[in-house]
């Protein structure tokens, strides 16, 4: 069944007049807070949401909940489906239906500290996105270049990005 994305040509355009009238309007502050519970757990606060953190027991956790890369890849692949909608309405691309999977390899000597040389994060994550719709497999690669030129998490996976954190008592 198709998804009817005409709503997303209205938000590209009233976005697009926006930033024209004044650039900082295209400027959006996320913002999140989190609480530390049981040996590793962790409640996350996302404006009205609250999702709940935890690793597998190997990893210390309780595994009552996915753990922070479980949740990148969650992050990754719903910016991939809501890019491609995005860039589907904006290139006149068809599409019946989208899923994706991903998976990362991640080796926890990093994380562990036992050895300085692997790295703490993914060493590699693997996308799969699959597509239905009545459009050429060229036209579905010209698609998912725009994601991958305009998806703000994997931006965030491709560049470096600055963070800065400061530690406070009280």
């Amino acid at each position: 069944m198709t998804t009817s994305t005409t709503h997303l040509g209205g938000v590209i355009s009233a976005t697009q007049d926006a930033v024209a009238v004044d650039r900082a309007n295209a400027q959006v502050v996320f913002r999140a807070s989190a609480t530390a519970h049981d040996a590793v757990a962790s409640t996350v606060n996302l404006g009205p949401y609250r999702v709940e953190v935890d690793e597998p027991p190997l990893l210390g956790g309780e595994g009552k909940a996915p753990n922070p890369v479980e949740y990148y890849l969650a992050s990754l692949l719903s910016c991939q489906i809501v890019t491609w909608r995005f860039y589907a309405e904006k290139l006149g691309i068809a599409v019946d239906e989208i899923t994706a999977h991903a998976e990362g390899d991640l080796d926890v000597q990093g994380f562990f500290g036992l050895d300085d040389s692997v790295r703490a994060g993914f060493g590699e994550v693997r996308v799969v996105v699959k597509v239905k719709g009545p459009d050429t497999l060229e036209r579905y690669r010209e698609l998912q270049d725009a994601v991958d030129a305009h998806c703000p998490v994997l931006d965030l996976t491709r560049n470096p990005t600055p963070v800065s954190t400061r530690v406070e008592l009280g």
